[in-house]
């Protein structure tokens, strides 16, 4: 009996990519040794995402489709068509063919092989620019010194997972901030990488603007690394060293010069001891805003219709 690829693709305003993904990825899927379904996540678009979907959808009884209600994005796109998946294997790429479906192929002998998590490795991105591929970059080497999990450096929201990986996905990561591709490398089971090219953006543009990649690696860092917490013993320490050293210094300066002035010396202590403070109350503030978002346990997303999915 054949196996089913289960392929999940996140979409928000991609009318004009659309087709074109459909035309390449069913090409190659038709010439693969499994049966698949394309599961398609319109994440709330406001363009005619939906129409062209439908369409789709109408004429391949193979391509799902799922509607939210508005926008959740990315995260909780990827998560939905995990969770309607019924595949022995799950693709998760994106729409826009910066992911490029050649790799499918390659990814399906590996899960062939037994690996049950696959990890796509971007090696090269020309159109993210420099700025987004050097943050990216440095991103991968500060959550690795702060989390105890070790993260694939330039993994992508391309990836694949076997039914069994998936089903942990499925019942046991619902928090409501979330890093999928972190998930994915932390549940263990065999893995492996394949490095491939980013290709160019065929329409659209990022939905990542530079606020919503900061934020997202702030609460990525938070979910996966208690080190800020514990900066305010950090910043204690060094606090108590730089009083010792302007005790020091007073007393040097006294026995030279006499009484000092000092004020400027008050001055610069108190600003950097509130920032520091501040800082920390920030830190704390944003890891309780995770832990409320989780306590007031609000669905993930919410879909308003569904094509072909039974």
């Amino acid at each position: 009996m054949k196996k089913t690829l289960s392929v999940v693709v996140s979409c928000y305003n991609e009318e004009l990519a659309l087709d074109r993904f459909y035309e390449e990825t069913a090409s190659i899927l038709k010439k693969l040794n499994w049966k698949y379904e394309l599961i398609f996540v319109n994440d709330g678009s406001q363009d005619q995402t939906l129409s062209v979907l439908t369409r789709l959808s109408e004429s391949d009884d193979r391509v799902k489709v799922i509607s939210f209600s508005r926008n959740f994005g990315h995260e909780a796109a990827m998560i939905a068509g995990l969770d309607y998946s019924q595949g022995d294997g799950i693709v998760c790429m994106d729409a826009d063919l910066q992911h490029p479906p050649e790799y499918l192929t390659e990814i399906v002998k590996k899960l062939e092989e037994g690996y049950d998590v696959i990890n796509m490795v971007r090696t090269r991105n020309e159109s993210a620019g420099w700025f987004k591929n050097f943050a990216s970059s440095a991103f991968y080497r500060l959550i690795n010194v702060l989390s105890d999990v070790k993260f694939e450096p330039n993994a992508s929201d391309f990836f694949a997972v076997s039914g069994k990986a998936a089903k942990v996905l499925k019942e046991n990561y619902r928090e409501k901030v979330r890093f999928l591709r972190g998930y994915v490398q932390n549940i263990g089971y065999p893995r492996t990488t394949i490095e491939y090219e980013a290709r160019t953006r065929v329409a659209g543009e990022s939905k990542y603007s530079i606020k919503k990649l900061i934020a997202f690696s702030v609460n990525t860092i938070m979910c996966f690394s208690n080190l800020p917490l514990k900066l305010g013993i950090y910043a204690g320490c060094g606090a108590g060293i730089l009083g010792i050293v302007m005790m020091i210094y007073t007393i040097w300066s006294w026995a030279r010069v006499g009484t000092p002035s000092g004020y400027a010396t008050i001055i610069v202590l108190m600003c950097f001891m509130f920032a520091v403070l501040f800082l920390i109350v920030g830190i704390i503030g944003n890891y309780i805003a995770i832990l409320f978002a989780e306590l007031k346990d609000r669905p993930i997303y919410i879909v308003e219709e569904t094509k072909n999915i039974h």
